[in-house]
């Protein structure tokens, strides 16, 4: 096992380089000015210039990567042009934010899409095999942030019953496990739980059909185990599947909710991916970016360690 871990710590390296590098690129390599929300339209040449070198735009791509990526490694982002403010401090406050929306979105969708796909495995070709079908592929079908607009115009403008936008009753300053601060999750976390629900009742629903169709369940039933034990076998089989897709999920919901962040003003880093991309505030958008692509590196580090300590034959191969 330990030298399983070893050879993943050591292949991520070249991953984070590599995503350190892309990230770079797409940012410097954009069209507009990184500049515009700092300088007035009638700015001179002069004050351009100035700020420009003062953020080091003037020097050649090469230096300017391998300095940031020195200070990155340090955990030092730059500072963002719009607010002035540290990068890593703007980041770590709506990474930290995402990850609570992520994490509940995550368990949400992994609860009913194991339910769902296990009912369709086990009642394969019958109306609730086929209804659990459906229900995946509106799930993955239906775009989040239109279906985010109809829970608010529905339980927030309508029936009044959970607020529309915002992170809490403060904003997302002193977030507290109550009710006051989780009723502004439920609308946003119900949303982004749509598409792993159905990723996740489909690829469950697969396991969960081929393993019934293997010779070693039969031979279980044939020895007289009940079907509580068989499932319990089937649960085993099934679990570093779903657990594979649950990990991949709350990285993907982590970067890739910036829709929703928007539609709901939660203040996570999908509405600050938003707004540096608008600012052009390219420090923030590429700290961002960077911090979002290590989470997701490591989230995938965790759930392959955990998967071969659920089935050792992982790590053999």
């Amino acid at each position: 096992m330990g030298g399983y871990v070893v050879r993943r710590l050591l292949l991520t390296i070249p991953i984070m380089l590599g995503v350190a590098l892309v990230c770079f690129m797409l940012v410097h390599l954009s069209p507009g000015d990184p500049l515009v929300s700092v300088l007035p339209p009638d700015a001179s040449q002069a004050l351009r210039e100035q700020m420009i070198s003062l953020y080091g735009f003037d020097q050649p791509y090469v230096v300017q990567f391998f300095k940031w990526l020195f200070n990155a490694l340090q955990g030092n982002l730059g500072t963002s042009i719009a607010t002035g403010r540290p990068v890593i401090d703007e980041v770590l406050v709506a990474a930290v934010n995402s990850l609570r929306l992520a994490v509940l979105a995550t368990l949400l969708g992994f609860c009913f899409g194991s339910l769902f796909g296990f009912v369709a495995g086990y009642f394969q070709n019958s109306w609730i095999d086929k209804l659990a079908s459906m229900l995946s592929i509106f799930g993955v079908s239906v775009p989040h942030y239109w279906l985010g607009m109809v829970l608010v115009i529905i339980f927030a403008s309508q029936l009044y019953w959970l607020p529309a936008t915002g992170g809490g009753p403060t904003g997302s300053d002193g977030w507290q496990w109550n009710w006051d601060h989780l009723q502004y999750m439920i609308l946003p976390a119900i949303t982004l739980s749509v598409i792993p629900t159905g990723i996740i009742s489909r690829t469950v629903r697969a396991v969960v059909a081929e393993t019934l169709a293997q010779e070693f369940i039969v031979g279980l039933r044939a020895r007289g185990l009940g079907e509580a034990a068989v499932f319990r076998h089937v649960v085993k089989n099934a679990a570093p599947t779903a657990l594979a897709v649950m990990g991949l999920q709350l990285g993907y919901l982590m970067g890739g909710s910036i829709l929703v962040e928007t539609v709901f003003s939660w203040p996570g880093t999908g509405l600050l991916l938003n707004t540096a991309i608008f600012q052009r505030d390219m420090p923030l958008l590429q700290g961002s970016i960077w911090v979002l692509a290590l989470f997701f590196v490591s989230l995938n580090l965790c759930v392959d360690i955990f998967q071969a300590l659920l089935d050792p034959r992982i790590e053999r191969s």
